[in-house]
């Protein structure tokens, strides 16, 4: 079955950086898609990142254009956020995503806090 499981969240100060990744098993990786999303307290889940298969295109949320990046890597079956110049807007549950076969997969999401 489908697994995905995120890690690398914690606190960090507004400016710094972190990365997260998301392992993923139970389907053909690299013929997928790959979505980062995140939820706020409150707030609605949003998508933050998107990279595709063939090539590697990205997009991004306005919000994190310029300061995340999202990247693959096929032979390891991960996903990974690169979040740099961090702001405590950006605190949420973050979540990696796919979609097969019309069904959405989510992880157990990993907590970023941005605080000083």
């Amino acid at each position: 079955q489908v697994q995905l499981v995120e890690s690398g969240g914690g606190l960090v100060q507004p400016g710094g950086s972190l990365r997260l990744s998301c392992a993923a098993s139970g389907f053909t990786f690299s013929r997928y898609a790959m979505y980062w999303y995140r939820q706020a307290p409150e707030k609605e889940r949003e998508l933050v990142a998107k990279i595709t298969t063939v090539g590697g295109s990205t997009n991004y949320a306005d919000s994190v254009k310029g300061r995340f990046t999202i990247s693959r890597d096929n032979a390891k079956n991960t996903v990974y956020l690169q979040m740099n110049s961090l702001k405590p807007e950006d605190t949420a549950v973050y979540y990696c995503n796919i979609v097969r076969g019309g069904i959405p997969y989510w992880g157990q999401g990993t907590q970023v806090t941005v605080s000083s």
